[in-house]
């Protein structure tokens, strides 16, 4: 018999449209990774199913879900979260079955965040509020210009293998306190998690139609028929570059909102200063938790050249005394890679990196345990060393367990290094140094910069990232910065807007800078892995000025530095425009100008 397996109501896992479980007549495997076996037959949905589910979501979004008000939508939420952690080992069952992660980090993160996640959008959906300002007209009239929060309307969610609960509760849980609607596409690779919720939903009583779970594949399959579907408003996808890409043209058309998270290949970097055995530590979690199948993973480490040689032993060392094994066995640190066939493609790495020249540190094959793990899809954790930066390995995402170290002399190169990629999810600077710290972190072009730490954040604080194969979201304005503060830990946002989440902000924001123009949407939350869609219609724009001036009347950009796209400036005033909580229109003359402090405001307990 077979180690492990689903709850018995996931042996046919199917779909959940409407408020009903829909068997389909078609069906695929899903492969646990940790031995080969079968877990489930899958119910794939076509394109009639998947009509059916954006049909019904509509239904639901003009009817009994469109009329609720905020403190009952947190009541289902917290509902949910209440019955998610009544059937907490049902979801651990789930999360390692289908994805060969060790239970002890599912138990401790996936599946505690999953309910955190429901629990605190849900109570921070209650202090969302809008924004009133009063004018005096030219004429004398006093003008009252108040903004006020409506649902974006049906949203499509599609969500990776790689951290399935967290990812689809990271994004459910905003979209669905802020009054939309939700139709969910988990990964072909790791269904259940994503059906257990709809059974809890099915339990909580939310209305039908307001939760949906349709399963299948992308072109040709349930996510094409989703992102196409002309009834959806909104799509949230996180996976790879050239399906964002396809998805990015599909909407097109439709100019429908989009958020996506395509990756990273993020960088590490360590200074001679810093504590080295914490550094080691950072290291080794941030570079092969979850087998490296985290897009915030450092894939390049940065070691200052007086420390590298001994760093690289050290790393070794830890890296080679990591337990491998099964999910349950005690101490385990790194299961299984998602699938046999991606196991391929990491190997395909570890071949290509050779051929490159790398000196392969350690690592670099696959295990042999002679027993049933043989069947599954394990790699040794892997350390290189000798590639140039223009390596393909350097360059391109390999989302398995590898680092390579190389050193470096200088700040000015190491900054020059870590921005040279087409990535831009987040660095990991480690140093003793607080003004190196604060100098370099508003350096690097990425949207999450960690201090001492890795993969820790508020919910609260915004997620972004840089450059376009991370994500379509930018991050000109906002950057995260978390710092470790012993002997708690608190995490602390440098943004040129004030670091709001979703439901503290209703819309987005349009940060001009040397008349390039960037949008962000401060609405991710939580570690970033992924980002979830702006919740809300376009009511409140920002446009920022250079100046403690106000804007010019005609509300013409101003370009009064040289900079990079990329590298936006600190602006002193920024200056907002209450406009309809309609559908984008043109803009007109029926600006309300009211000036905002530079410096972010305490809301919740947050600087």
């Amino acid at each position: 018999m077979a180690k492990f397996e689903l709850p018995a109501s996931l042996r046919q896992t199917r779909n959940y449209v409407n408020g009903r479980f829909v068997e389909t007549g078609k069906t695929f495997q899903n492969i646990c990774p940790v031995d080969g076996h079968v877990l489930s037959d899958v119910h794939e949905a076509d394109a009639a199913l998947v009509n059916e589910a954006v049909l019904g979501a509509r239904r639901a979004l003009d009817g009994e879900w469109g009329q609720t008000h905020v403190e009952e939508r947190a009541r289902y939420l917290h509902k949910v979260a209440d019955l998610i952690e009544r059937r907490f080992d049902d979801f651990l069952a789930a999360e390692v079955a289908d994805t060969g992660r060790p239970m002890n980090q599912a138990r401790k993160l996936d599946v505690y965040r999953g309910i955190h996640n429901f629990r605190t959008f849900a109570d921070l959906g209650k202090q969302a509020h809008g924004d009133f300002f009063e004018t005096r007209l030219a004429d004398g009239t006093q003008l009252i210009n108040y903004t006020t929060r409506k649902p974006l309307g049906v949203v499509a969610s599609i969500s990776p293998w790689n951290l399935p609960i967290l990812s689809l509760t990271w994004k459910a849980a905003p979209i669905l306190i802020c009054g939309n609607t939700l139709i969910c596409k988990p990964s072909e690779e790791t269904p259940s998690s994503a059906t257990l919720i709809a059974e809890v939903f099915h339990e909580a009583g939310v209305p039908e139609g307001v939760f949906n779970v349709v399963h299948g594949f992308g072109p040709g399959s349930a996510g094409e028929a989703l992102t196409t579907h002309a009834g959806v408003d909104a799509v949230t996808f996180t996976g790879e570059s050239r399906t964002g890409s396809a998805i990015m043209k599909a909407v097109a058309d439709g100019v429908k909102e989009v958020s996506f998270e395509l990756g990273g290949k993020n960088a590490a970097v360590v200074f001679a200063d810093a504590d080295f055995d914490a550094a080691v530590d950072g290291i080794i979690r941030s570079s092969f938790t979850n087998a490296g199948q985290v897009c915030l993973c450092s894939e390049r480490v940065y070691v200052e050249r007086p420390i590298f040689d001994r760093f690289v032993q050290a790393l070794k060392a830890k890296t080679e005394a990591l337990k491998i094994g099964w999910p349950d066995d005690e101490d385990v640190f790194m299961g299984s890679l998602i699938s046999r066939g991606h196991r391929d493609k990491v190997v395909s790495y570890f071949d290509l990196a050779v051929q490159e020249g790398a000196n392969v540190v350690t690592g670099g094959s696959i295990p042999v345990f002679n027993d049933e793990r043989d069947n599954g899809a394990y790699v040794l954790p892997t350390i290189w060393t000798g590639l140039p930066d223009t390596a393909r390995c350097m360059r391109e995402e390999v989302f398995g367990p590898v680092c390579h170290i190389a050193p470096f002399d200088t700040e000015e190169e190491v900054v020059r290094r870590v921005n040279d990629s087409d990535y831009g999810l987040a660095t990991a600077l480690w140093t003793s140094n607080l003004s190196r710290t604060h100098r370099l972190s508003p350096r690097f072009h990425v949207g999450i910069v960690w201090v001492n730490t890795w993969f820790s954040r508020d919910l609260r604080t915004p997620s972004a990232a840089a450059n376009y194969r991370a994500s379509v979201v930018k991050a000109g304005a906002i950057r995260s910065t978390s710092i470790p503060k012993p002997p708690i830990s608190a995490s602390r946002s440098s943004a040129l807007l004030p670091a709001q989440s979703a439901l503290t902000n209703p819309g987005y924001y349009e940060t001009y800078t040397c008349k390039h123009k960037f949008r962000h949407w401060p609405t991710g939350s939580g570690p970033p892995h992924t980002m979830a869609p702006p919740p809300h219609r376009c009511v409140t724009t920002s446009r920022v000025w250079p100046s403690r001036q106000a804007p010019p009347h005609s509300i013409s950009p101003t370009a009064s530095r040289k900079t990079k796209p990329r590298a936006a400036f600190r602006p002193e005033v920024v200056w907002s425009a209450a406009k309809s909580a309609s559908r984008p229109k043109p803009f007109n003359n029926s600006w309300a100008l009211t000036p905002r402090l530079r410096r972010p405001v305490r809301r919740h307990g947050h600087r």
